[in-house]
């Protein structure tokens, strides 16, 4: 039988009661392990440091120092640790901000366990991981425009993409997982991961938000580009 491929997670929260929630929740599953935690910024850096987990629930208002400070910190350190701002406020800035300081996703405190537990999972996979709302809010501050520029810059390096890599640039922007990708466009797990990069590279992005924006700034000038998908057997 394969090897069980363990998440080790670190909590960091203020509050005692949340951050026991959390390890009960989280600590059910057979494949994630909290490895520690952390009432703050300051104190998270040196658990996150010593105990070098996959995976961090941080949270944004906390005493001594708060976990958007926390996140650069440790970016700036080098940290490979990807960090989940799991958070009671979700303003515009505060996500912009937690996303601009090394944040890989951000989850609302009223997220459904079950939920919580699946970012976990998809995060430690390399995947960001936004609340449904923050996502929407995401994709409508990206697409306001003051005037056609970024839509024909948009439209531009769209272009370089190839017709399935269109697709599968499409499929990003509407927040689905490598998987759920495959599954659409009937196409093998690394086939979608390999489009991904190539995606990434031609778009000269990072990540998938900036793939989004991307594809959402293009839209209103170029219904052409989208194409339907097709069956591809590669």
């Amino acid at each position: 039988m394969a090897e069980l491929n363990v998440v080790r997670l670190v909590l960091v929260d203020d509050d005692p009661l949340v951050r026991a929630g959390l390890r009960m929740i989280l600590g059910g599953a057979d494949d994630i392990d909290v490895v520690g935690e952390a009432t703050d910024g300051r104190d998270a850096i040196d658990v996150i440091v010593r105990e070098r987990p996959d995976v961090v629930l941080m949270d944004i208002r906390m005493p001594r120092m708060d976990g958007l400070v926390a996140t650069r910190q440790l970016r700036d350190r080098g940290s490979s640790a990807r960090i989940v701002v799991l958070t009671t406020f979700d303003t515009d800035e505060l996500v912009f901000t937690a996303l601009r300081e090394g944040a890989v996703g951000f989850l609302l405190k009223d997220t459904r366990p079950a939920d919580i537990v699946a970012a976990v999972r998809r995060v430690a996979l390399g995947e960001p991981m936004l609340s449904p709302s923050v996502t929407s809010r995401l994709i409508a501050v990206a697409t306001r425009r003051e005037d056609g520029s970024r839509q024909r810059t948009a439209h531009a390096m769209l272009a370089r993409l190839t017709d399935r890599e269109r697709e599968v640039a499409t499929a990003v922007a509407e927040g689905l997982s490598n998987a759920e990708i495959a599954e659409s466009l009937h196409l093998g797990l690394a086939t979608v991961k390999t489009h991904v990069g190539s995606v990434f590279a031609k778009l000269e992005v990072t990540n998938r938000v900036q793939v989004a924006r991307c594809v959402h700034d293009a839209e209103p000038v170029s219904g052409s580009w989208n194409r339907a998908p097709t069956r591809d057997t590669t």
